[in-house]
């Protein structure tokens, strides 16, 4: 069954041609990525197709009966709302009624309780009460009554992620569902959304996103648009071979071009009719035979400044916002030649704070740092980069300066470094305030580098460039001879970025594990099995049995603190006692539906719903808080 039908569209913006004459169609049931290079269209073509933008031409029909959900990529919240009106803001009876529900169990008025439990039986809502709750939790919007004028804009954004998935429309279009979320957050929606019978189309730079949940990518790309069926690493293969075939065709146009070339220039200026149909034909080789694929690859002998053996020495240091705050706790740490490091933690536990204090940006309560004499720090952060938005691209490069020292004494001009980082000539010129977000974010990155850092320090890098961008940056990366410490939220830069990983644990735990982040994610699994497959039997030992231990046994500590025996055993018991709350639940649920009983049994029945289900709130909250540590 089709759900969007999109039929020759076109859309420019002055003398530039965003897309032409583009067909496609969506599917009932499907998970589609658009991809693209930054500046191609990606968010324009979703906000056409909500009817935000106007089309130049075409045609786009989505099926009349169907509900359509749209996450922006910038959020489009009332700042006067609270979270819990931001999310709810919808016209569905089940969501407004959920929404009457908690703000009833906010005020503890039993009346209008009362009144909701009925209205949730007759709409069969319970388990959407019970799945907005989940999102909300997960997404860490727990304190539904901050206004959004109040939150950062990472917030917001988890607001607008809220309000789209819980409406469980028929059709969700997503623009970066994926940015300022943590990495237990995005493995939590790769995962909801792959279980989700919602019809998707998204655009996300996330690569293991595109690999797990998407079935079909559409590559918008010269104006038109390439359709693969299957996932990221089909699509790879695909346009591989795809870029293969139409070399071939280049390469083949421009043997031919070459002879008819030499025909045209032998011939007389007057032709007769067969020369003329050949000169035509000469004109449409030649347009074949000057395309050029573009390989998206750097390669920028960069003269870097020399390490010396002292590079940066972290000595038992220490920061705290507060006595709960701590961000930092007696860490010491000496950094290698050629170290590449990655940083994860969740939002809050102090990854940015630390960047900040490892370049003494920001003052250690305890503790010290030494850095080395021959250290050239090169930071790239979050935040667009600051400068006049009437200025040109390329007076921001030469700004910095007119050439880029290279080894072997040679050079790369500010004009030769803007297209090794994919700003063709006919961008160079182009004032700032044109770029889109992600081409900012590029010209800053641009900034960063050909400073000739030693010691580079990319906080969320990957943060608006597009996949061709993060290839690109992973291959001057992986040539890159300094020092490198990365805090992203790509799980796919990180894999092939980093050798080991500190892991902020919160309340100044960091904990360095060699290897990957793929591997880290398995050494959790593994650790969380380990626990509760030894759990109970490990605790009851007795004080005789422990002595029996070695030596080295009893002298490893654990990484963090674990569940004791007896939170062990209420982590068990909670899990069991879920099940039946959800069964009992299921009867009482029946029970309201049930016409034969009396006002009062009912009333007793809705009374009864409504503790069980808020015994599953509470219990599933402490599972939550034990499940961190289990």
């Amino acid at each position: 069954m089709n759900f969007l039908s999109v039929e020759n569209i076109t859309k420019t913006f002055g003398d530039r041609t965003i897309f032409k004459d583009i067909t496609f169609g969506v599917d009932q049931g499907q998970k589609v990525a658009i991809v693209a290079k930054n500046g191609s269209g990606k968010t324009t073509m979703l906000r056409c197709l909500m009817g935000l933008e106007s089309i130049d031409d075409g045609r786009i029909v989505f099926r009349n009966d169907i509900r359509i959900a749209f996450m922006e990529q910038t959020e489009n919240l009332d700042e006067n709302h609270t979270i819990l009106e931001a999310v709810f803001a919808h016209d569905l009876p089940e969501l407004q009624v959920v929404k009457k529900y908690n703000l009833a169990m906010k005020s503890g008025d039993q009346d209008v309780l009362n009144e909701c439990f009925q209205e949730l039986t007759d709409l069969n809502a319970w388990d959407i009460e019970v799945r907005v709750n989940q999102i909300l939790s997960v997404l860490k919007l727990d304190n539904t009554d901050l206004l959004i004028s109040s939150l950062s804009g990472g917030q917001k954004k988890r607001v607008a992620l809220a309000k789209v998935l819980v409406s469980e429309a028929d059709f969700l279009l997503l623009d970066e569902p994926t940015n300022h979320l943590d990495l237990d957050m995005i493995e939590w929606l790769e995962e909801y959304l792959s279980k989700s019978k919602s019809t998707i189309l998204m655009v996300t730079h996330d690569r293991y996103f595109l690999e797990v949940v998407c079935d079909s990518i559409l590559e918008l790309e010269d104006e038109t648009i390439y359709r693969y069926k299957g996932n990221f690493s089909y699509y790879l293969e695909k346009k591989a071979e795809r870029q293969e075939q139409l070399q071939s065709t280049i390469d083949k146009a421009r043997n031919t071009f070459k002879k008819e070339l030499e025909w045209i220039r032998r011939q007389p200026k007057a032709r007769g009719v067969k020369q003329k149909a050949r000169v035509e034909s000469f004109q449409g080789i030649k347009e074949v035979a000057s395309q050029r694929i573009n390989e998206d690859e750097i390669d920028i002998p960069v003269k870097m400044e020399r390490l010396g053996s002292k590079i940066l020495e972290l000595h038992k240091i220490g920061k705290a916002w507060s006595p709960e705050k701590v961000i930092i706790e007696n860490f010491s740490y000496n950094f290698k030649r050629k170290e590449r490091l990655g940083i994860v933690g969740n939002n809050g536990t102090g990854k940015s704070t630390f960047l900040n204090i490892i370049q003494e940006r920001e003052p250690l309560d305890k503790g010290s740092i030494a850095v080395g004499e021959t250290v050239v720090f090169g930071y790239y952060n979050q935040e667009l980069i600051q400068v006049a938005e009437d200025k040109k691209v390329i007076d921001i490069i030469r700004d910095i300066a007119e050439f880029i020292p290279l080894d072997k004494g040679r050079q790369m001009s500010a004009a030769q470094f803007l297209e090794k980082f994919l700003f063709p000539r006919n961008m160079h010129y182009n004032y700032v305030y044109k770029l889109s977000g992600g081409e900012k974010r590029r010209l800053k990155l641009m900034t960063v580098l050909m400073k000739n850092p030693n010691f580079l320090i990319l906080d969320e890098p990957t943060n608006d460039l597009d996949i061709f961008v993060m290839s690109v940056l992973e291959d001057y990366l992986r040539h890159f001879e300094g020092c490198l410490i990365v805090v992203s939220h790509d799980r796919y830069f990180m894999d092939k970025m980093v050798d080991h990983i500190f892991v902020f644990e919160g309340q100044g735990a960091i904990k360095d594990i060699v290897g990957n982040y793929t591997e880290y994610r398995k050494e959790i699994a593994a650790q969380k099995k380990s626990d509760k497959e030894g759990g109970a039997k490990a605790e009851v030992k007795t004080e005789s049995k422990a002595q029996q231990l070695s030596p080295a046994v009893e002298k490893v500590a654990p990484a963090k603190r674990k569940l004791s025996f007896k939170e062990k055993i209420e982590f068990e018991t909670i899990e069991k006692e879920l099940e039946g709350l959800e069964a009992e639940k299921e009867v009482y649920t029946t029970k309201l539906s049930d016409t034969s009983l009396s006002n009062d049994e009912l009333m007793k029945a809705g009374q009864k719903l409504g503790e069980i289900v808020d015994a599953i709130d509470s219990k599933t909250e402490r599972w939550i808080e034990l499940s961190e540590f289990a």
